[in-house]
This record gives C-alpha cells, structure tokens and sequence, in this order.
C-alpha cells in the first residue's frame, strides 16, 4: 500500500461516512434509535482512537453510551479535518514504521499468539476496512428504520468520478 492509494482509500471513506450520514439524518426517528447511534458512535470512535495511536498522543475511547447523533456527527467531520492534516505531513518512508496498537495484546488468547508488529500503512488501511464493514451494519439498520440507504462502495464513488464528501448538517 503506497500513500496515493492510501489518499484515495481515505477519499472514499469520507465520501461513504457522509451518505451514510446524509441517510440516517433524513429519517426523524433515527435519532432515537440507540443501535443506529452505537454502530456510528463505535465506527468513528475507532477511527479516532486510530489516529491517536498514529500521532503518539493518548487514545480517546469511545463514549459507553452513544451521545447523540450531532455530536457524533461533528466528532466524525473533525476526524476527518484531523485526517488530512495527518495524511498530509506523512511521507512514502513513514508507512513502513512500525506500529503497535496499544489493544493488540488484548488479543493474545485469541490468536493463540502475541499479535505481530503492524505498520502504519496496514493499521492506516485496516481503519478503511473496518469503517466499511460498519457501515454496511449501518445501512442494514437503516433499511430496517425504513430509510433507503445511499449507495457507498469504493467502485460507486469510482463511478461517479470521485466526488467531494457532501457532509448534512446535523439540523437536518
């Protein structure tokens, strides 16, 4: 993974955040659904808790009870202000840095192991992947609300000729 296609990966991210977003505020009710506003709440709460392991300053955990959907909504667009100005300040030599997340020993029964080193470019692409699978639980909660949800895949964005994220505003 070089840093172009990092860059691209992260555009489509935000893209995809932002409809997901645009969807679940265009239905009321959303708003008082409390599995919509953890899976969101979770989703940009790891990605947060991410770039402070990449920034080497401490890890912001998650709220144990999801706050509501503004407030998650304005944490996730300064996410992605804070992302820029990160991706921004890397170079191709920092991907391969070494970069162990502070949970990954957590994981030790499970794997059967200690986890292995990660890069930054691997954590870097696997907070894309996980924000994906999170959306699509998202989307699925969102069809179950009665909300049409908006098309996010990486070769829909592709299609459209990557376009900017059109982020609602929290009011709508």
């Amino acid at each position: 993974m070089n840093l172009e296609d990092l860059k691209g990966l992260f555009a489509h991210m935000e893209w995809a955040d932002a409809q997901v977003w645009t969807a679940a505020l265009s239905n009321a009710g959303a708003a008082d659904d409390a599995a919509l506003r953890a899976k969101l709440s979770h989703t940009h709460g790891v990605q947060r808790a991410f770039i402070c392991v990449w920034q080497k300053v401490t890890v912001v955990r998650p709220p144990a009870d999801p706050p509501d959907l503004a407030v998650t909504l304005a944490a996730a667009r300064a996410y992605y202000r804070d992302l820029a100005r990160f991706v921004s300040s890397l170079g191709e030599e920092d991907l391969a840095r070494p970069t162990v997340m502070p949970w990954a020993g957590g994981f030790a029964e499970y794997l059967g192991r200690e986890p292995s080193v990660t890069t930054l470019a691997e954590t870097m692409t696997q907070v894309a992947m996980h924000s994906t699978y999170h959306r699509g639980q998202v989307n699925t909660r969102l069809r179950e609300l009665g909300v049409e949800p908006a098309l996010t895949d990486y070769i829909g964005w592709l299609w459209f000729g990557r376009p900017a994220p059109g982020w609602p505003d929290a009011s709508s």
